[in-house]
Formats: structure tokens, C-alpha cells, sequence
């Protein structure tokens, strides 16, 4: 049927979330469960046709892949079809035109039929018998995930075969349109009161979006351990059986009660989001539900489909924000990426704001929380500095009357609105500094330079991902001598990093941007005090050599090309002015295509040479991340973090890196929790074949 060889996914993941542990609460503990569920247990993770966010949809990858990088209790869902035959197929819809490679087999013209009152051409399965679909591949039917794993060839597979073949502990049937196969003939109810009956097929959940369905199957399983889940569709949209639409249903829980033990709703009918993409207050959905003894299930969870900008990409955030919010958890999630929810019910809910650190991992910001708001204002380090961030950042650039500023970058067009202001003619080209042309700091005045409007950065745009809109001009630029006084009255800082670049040119023009540095500490009083560590960064040794011996002050070498097959005498060099390294992520893992081309030993060659190994630059963007990392930025840290064993990352949202370092420590200290999927006592790194 297929295996997972082939793909260059998951070199390094969470083993914790592989390994099944079961966890079984102390009896007659007198503390109660932190879960607000119905139950009180851990909500489940639904796996939407296995790892679908991978794989194509219902392929035995797919459902594979949910069961090695789920919790141990995953549940796989299958999105059930009938063929002309009678034959229930596991396939995400009616037509199987986008989801399979059905049009390489057969040259048939599509066929229109109504579907819900509505006309609708495709390939049908009802066309097909199940001797027909024998020689058709699934194939991946989001077009903006990857294709290249759709020459594994996976075959469509029946519902038996998908159950007795994978052997989950759940397995969850949706049966979406039940009226069109009516009306075509076919019996949906026969087929699941055949598969009830077959003594190799377990079903835990029935699920159906059509009311008389539900109504019709209901008192067969009253007494069975399968639970029948009413599903909701869009608000607006006419459930067939009663000609209401699901607001109007949703209005009457009592009455879903009388067929159902549960319902399943998009995400957005419990926290919905504004026209601009911000949360509102959440609905009284789940709590309701909950009085009425109804699960709540939420849908429609996609790490790569952005929801609401409240999450900065993060679909960890997300992901809590459902289950852990202090109010009510739902019952359980049905998503694309099963590892994601995973890792946030046993890694991440309930863990606090003061959370211990389990992870040996320094977090540097990248121009301060610049993920959120722009780069090195105020409000992007006052961000980081409430994200837990370990080591704030200044990257120093001198002004026309040389004071030094914390700004990314030397040229103002990349982080300020000034080719919309009337110094716009003061670009010019610097080749010692970058080959295009830009309005360099050096050429206006500090009160220039505030008069300037900040401009988030948002480096993965051209995927139309955006940051923070609402704030993508906020806050203010400081003085370095600002900057190292915010830092120095933040307690919960360790130190400050000071980034110099393009000295040597700036020493031509008049301005001594290293001299600067030293001053700004001097009198800030860096010198003399050790509470927080200062750290010096450049690109340049010249730079590093002149803070050498001169201060206590720990050198760090950027490198900016990658160095994955640094040789020995390198690294030796490098120790002669440098106690640590920024390197990139390819240099560690290198990328071929957008997938993992293999692991380099750079790390361990630098830290055997005492070099500490910082990595840059970690974004929650999925687009920024392999798609070996299933598009979840916790995944790619903890890849670089337990499997490469870095020192520290340089991130634009410190916020989810702090949290990777607070995950669940011991597992002594969960077993008060009645229903646990895995432990997150040791996330360790396991290696994948890939061919």
C-alpha cells in the first residue's frame, strides 16, 4: 500500500509525539482536571484525512503519517463516498476530479448533477464503480501545498481498508451528502449499518451535516460506543432536511440533542474574526453547547491558511487559543497538520506565564519583536521584552550628525516611509554597501529620522503574507543610548546585542560607528556592571578586534555565506576574535527545493572549537520554513533546538520561541490530567529515510 520513504519530511520532529504513553490519573486524586471540556479530559486531535496538509488527502501516506506524528489516540477521518457499486470510499469529495488523477485514466466528459439545489459539473464517484477507481492515484488537491509526493501513487482506498490496514485507536465518518446519493439510488444508511456490523471495523464517530440523516441513524447507535456528531456548516447555508440555515440551528441546541451527542462547527462560529482579520469576542457556542451535554468540535484548522493576524502565524496560538483560554476548551479539533494540535494540548495549555525553562535555548530578537510591529521602535522591543525574549538587539546605524540609532537596516527604504517624503532625492548607489540604489542614515539627521513613519517589514509578501496591518506604522525609532536604557531597567533582560555593519565605509565618511558603541556603553554603564551581558556582532573581524581586549564584551562573528562544509582552519580562525558565530539555517540544514537536502556537522564542529552557535533567522511564517517542518515554526525550532543542538536562535517573534522552552517539564506532574495523549518530558530528534 506505500510507505513514507521518498520524502524528505520530518529529519528532525518530536519524538515525544511519536511514542505512545499512557498516562493513567492516580485514583481518587482530589485535584481536578484543568480541562474545560464536557468530559474533562484532553481534547482529541481529528486528523482530516491523515496529515492532508502533507499528503494527499485519504492516502495511506496521509493517515500514516497522522498516526507517527499525532498523539497516540489520533483520530482519522474519513470523508465517505459512494461509488456506482455501493462501495463507501474514503475521499474528501463528491467529485474526484481535484483530489485524484482520475483525468489521466479517464477521458470521460464531466457530468452535471445537483448537489444541494445546486448544478455541479465534475467527475463523480457514483459514475465509478470500485473496479473502475482501482487504477486511480490520489493526488494533493490544495494546489498551494506541495505535489511532489504524489508519485508515491497511493490508491483510493475503501473505508474497510483504510481501517483494518491503518488499525487506529479512532475513526471518525463523515457522511456529507447523504440526499444526493438518495436520490441516486444509493443507500448511505446501508452502508453504514454494514460497516457497523463488520467485526474488523471500529467506528467511534458518525458525522453529517444533514439532519434527517442523523435523525434516521440515531436510535441504531444509542446504545453503541459510536457517537453521532451533528456538523454545521456555513451560517447562511440551508441544511437540506429542514430548509433552516445552521445559525437558525444552531439557536436550538435542544433540539440536536434529540439525535446527537455532539456538534462540529468552523472555528469561526467560536471565535469569530473582523473584516480586517482581528479576533472579536468569543461566542457562547461551546459553553451552550456544553449545558445542553453536546461536544463541541471546531473544524477547519489549516497551518497554512492564515486565520487571524491575533496568532502572528503561529498555529500553536491558535490552537490554545481553543483550548486553553481560561474559559472553555473545545471538545476536540479537526485539522490538516494532527501534529500541531498535539504538541499544544500535552506540550504547551496550562504551562503559564512563568513557566520554568526546559529547554537550554538563548532567544535573541531580530530588531525586536519585528514579527509584530516594526523593527527596532519601541513598541517591537517592549513587545519582545514581554515575549520572554532573552537578548534584545540593536543593529547601530549613525545619523548626518553621528549619533547612533538602532535601525535594520543602514538604508531607510527598507524600514521607513521616506520615498514618500521630500527626501526621497537623496538615493543614491553605494556599491561598498549593496549594489542597488537607497537613502542611506548617514545623509539625515536624527530629527530627520524621527520625522519618518515606521514601516513594518513583511519578508514573505510576496506570498500575500502581511504582518500586523493594523500596526504596520507604529511606534518609534530610538537612540542607542535610549535603546540601552530601556534595556538596562529591564529586569528580566540577560543582556543586549550590538550589531555593527559597514564600519570601514562609515569610517571614510567621517563617522567612527565602533567608537560610538563604546561610548553609548560607557556611559550607560555596560562597563562596569555584569548583571546583563553585552554581546558585539559584525559580519567584519576588524570590528571584533578592536573590541578585543579592550572590553569584557562577548564577540560574535556573523557569517553571512552558508558554511556547512567550513573547513578546520576556518573555524580556528574565527576562535581568534570571536566566541560565537551567527550562522544561517541552511547551513545547518540545507534545502533543496523547498525539502531538507540532509544535515551538515557544522554545529558540532563550531561549539568543539568553543564556539557558541546562534542561528538565524526564525520565522513563524510557513512559508519561511521546509516543508519537512509541517509548516508549524515550533516544529522548525525544535528541529534546530534538540536535533542540532544550536545555542541560541535569532527570531522576528520571540514570543513562540520562549514558549518552545517552557513546554511540559517532568510527566509526574501530568498525571493529574484523566486523558493525556503523549508526554513532553524528552523531545528528542528521530531520522526519517529519504530518498
Amino acid at each position: 500500500m506505500g510507505s513514507l520513504r521518498g520524502i524528505s519530511i520530518a529529519i528532525f520532529v518530536v519524538q515525544a509525539l511519536l511514542a505512545s504513553v499512557a498516562l493513567v490519573s492516580a485514583q481518587g486524586s482530589a485535584t481536578p482536571s484543568r480541562w474545560q471540556t464536557l468530559s474533562g479530559e484532553a481534547p482529541v486531535v481529528i486528523a482530516r484525512g491523515g496529515f492532508s496538509g502533507i499528503f494527499s488527502d485519504s492516502s495511506f501516506g496521509a493517515y500514516s503519517l497522522a498516526l507517527e506524528t499525532g498523539p497516540s489516540d489520533v483520530i482519522l477521518w474519513c470523508d465517505v463516498q459512494l461509488t456506482n457499486d455501493g462501495a463507501g470510499i474514503c475521499f474528501p469529495d463528491l467529485k474526484l476530479d481535484n483530489n485524484s488523477k482520475i483525468a489521466t485514466v479517464f477521458t470521460d466528459k464531466p457530468t452535471t448533477y445537483l448537489v444541494n439545489g445546486v448544478s455541479t459539473k465534475g467527475l463523480f464517484s457514483i459514475d465509478y464503480t470500485l473496479n473502475d477507481l482501482g487504477s486511480v492515484y490520489l493526488s494533493q488537491g490544495i494546489y498551494s501545498r506541495t505535489n511532489k509526493l504524489d508519485g508515491n501513487n497511493y490508491p483510493i482506498m475503501t473505508v474497510q481498508d483504510t481501517y483494518t490496514q491503518l488499525q487506529p485507536r479512532g475513526f471518525w465518518l463523515n457522511i456529507q451528502h447523504d440526499a444526493f446519493y438518495a436520490a441516486h439510488n444509493l443507500s448511505m444508511r446501508s452502508f453504514v449499518l454494514s460497516v457497523s456490523r463488520n467485526a474488523k471495523v471500529t467506528v467511534d464517530y458518525i458525522s453529517s451535516p444533514e439532519v434527517a440523516f442523523l435523525r434516521n441513524i440515531a436510535p441504531i447507535f444509542r446504545r453503541s460506543s459510536t457517537k453521532v456528531v451533528f456538523r454545521f456548516l456555513g451560517p447562511k447555508d440551508v441544511e437540506p432536511s429542514t430548509n433552516q440555515t445552521y445559525d437558525s440551528l444552531l439557536t436550538n441546541l435542544t433540539f440536536i440533542k434529540t439525535f446527537a451527542s455532539g456538534i462540529i462547527v468552523p472555528k469561526s462560529y467560536i471565535w469569530p474574526v473582523d473584516g480586517a482579520l482581528y479576533l472579536q469576542p468569543s461566542t457562547s457556542i461551546v459553553l451552550d453547547a456544553h449545558k445542553e451535554g453536546l461536544e463541541v468540535f471546531a473544524s477547519d484548522f489549516y497551518n497554512d491558511v492564515p486565520f487571524s493576524f491575533n496568532y502572528s502565524y503561529d498555529p500553536v496560538a491558535e490552537y490554545l487559543q481553543f483550548v486553553d483560554n481560561g474559559k472553555f476548551s473545545v471538545d476536540g479539533v479537526l485539522t490538516d497538520f494532527p501534529i500541531t494540535p498535539a504538541a499544544a494540548i500535552d506540550c504547551f495549555a496550562h504551562i503559564g506565564k512563568n513557566a520554568s525553562k526546559q529547554a537550554d535555548l538563548l532567544v535573541i530578537s531580530n530588531n525586536g519583536a519585528s514579527g509584530d510591529y516594526p523593527g527596532c521602535t519601541d513598541m517591537a522591543y517592549t513587545k519582545a521584552i514581554q515575549d520572554g525574549v532573552d537578548v534584545l538587539d540593536c543593529p547601530v546605524q549613525m545619523t548626518k550628525d553621528g549619533i547612533p540609532i538602532c535601525l535594520g537596516s543602514i538604508n531607510l527604504i527598507q524600514s521607513t516611509d521616506i520615498v514618500r517624503t521630500g527626501f526621497s532625492n537623496l538615493t543614491e548607489t553605494v556599491p561598498e554597501i549593496m549594489q542597488s540604489s537607497g537613502i542611506f542614515t548617514y545623509n539625515l539627521s536624527w530629527s530627520d529620522i524621527k520625522s519618518l513613519k515606521p514601516v513594518i517589514s513583511s519578508p514573505q509578501s510576496q506570498y500575500k503574507l502581511f504582518r500586523n496591518p493594523k500596526f504596520q506604522n507604529a511606534g518609534k525609532y530610538l537612540k542607542l543610548s535610549e535603546f540601552l536604557s530601556m534595556a538596562n531597567t529591564t529586569s528580566s533582560l540577560n543582556g543586549v546585542l550590538i550589531s555593527i555593519e559597514n564600519a570601514a565605509y562609515l569610517a571614510k565618511q567621517g563617522f567612527g560607528v565602533t567608537d560610538a558603541v563604546l561610548k553609548a556603553l560607557n556611559e550607560a554603564g555596560y562597563d562596569k556592571q555584569t548583571t546583563q551581558k553585552v554581546m558585539i556582532q559584525s559580519s567584519s573581524s576588524s570590528v571584533l578586534m578592536k573590541f578585543k581586549g579592550k572590553t569584557n564584551y562577548q564577540l560574535v562573528y556573523k557569517i553571512d555565506e552558508d558554511i556547512g562544509g567550513a573547513q578546520s582552519s576556518t573555524i580556528d580562525d574565527i576562535k581568534r576574535f570571536a566566541s560565537a558565530v551567527v550562522i544561517s539555517k541552511d547551513s545547518v540544514f540545507p534545502e533543496n527545493s523547498a525539502f531538507l537536502a540532509g544535515a551538515t556537522d557544522v554545529v558540532s564542529r563550531l561549539q568543539a572549537a568553543n564556539l557558541s552557535v546562534l542561528v538565524q533567522t526564525f520565522s513563524n511564517e510557513f512559508t519561511s520554513q521546509a516543508w519537512d517542518f509541517f509548516s508549524d515554526a515550533t516544529v522548525e525550532i525544535n528541529s534546530f533546538c534538540a536535533g542540532a543542538s544550536i545555542n541560541g536562535v535569532i527570531t522576528d517573534f520571540p514570543k513562540t520561541s520562549d514558549r518552545y522552552r517552557s513546554k511540559k517539564p517532568m510527566l509526574e506532574e501530568r498525571q493529574q490530567d484523566t486523558h493525556l495523549h503523549e508526554s513532553c518530558a524528552a523531545w528528542q530528534p528521530f531520522v526519517t529515510s529519504h530518498n
